[in-house]
């Protein structure tokens, strides 16, 4: 079941992403679902691009220990693996409606955008007054 959630999102995203390809989307003044489902689109991946910058700049950070970072890959599987099983529940929710795709897109970023924090404030920052290696993320 979670498999058909995900390629039906899928699905739903590569038909958001023709709809750019035919059209110019102003995401300040949607009228369509499709064309918010669009914009909620861009969000997550802008999203997943800074969650991948904030990993990768981790990993550099802590070169020094391979064991770590190896925790760290498992741990983002494993979180992969729960936003999407949670954020497929929120489009379970949802189903009868317009509305589930941008809820399901929604949920998906606003938890890479948590994850994004988490990754910043335990591996990217330190006990004392030493700068952060990267700034905080937006939430």
């Amino acid at each position: 079941m979670k498999k058909c959630f995900s390629l039906v999102l899928f699905l739903m995203s590569l038909s958001f992403t023709a709809v750019a390809a035919d059209q110019v989307v102003d995401c300040d003044h949607v009228i369509s679902t499709l064309e918010i489902n669009h914009c909620a689109s861009i969000d997550l991946a802008l999203a997943k691009t800074a969650l991948d910058n904030y990993l990768a700049v981790s990993f550099e950070h802590l070169a020094y220990d391979p064991e770590l970072i190896e925790s760290i890959k498992v741990a983002q599987q494993n979180w992969q693996v729960y936003m999407s099983s949670h954020c497929d529940s929120v489009y379970t929710q949802w189903r009868e409606g317009t509305i589930r795709g941008v809820m399901a897109i929604s949920c998906k970023t606003t938890l890479t955008k948590q994850r994004t924090h988490d990754i910043w404030a335990n591996f990217l920052t330190f006990m004392d007054s030493t700068p952060a290696v990267l700034p905080e993320p937006k939430k």
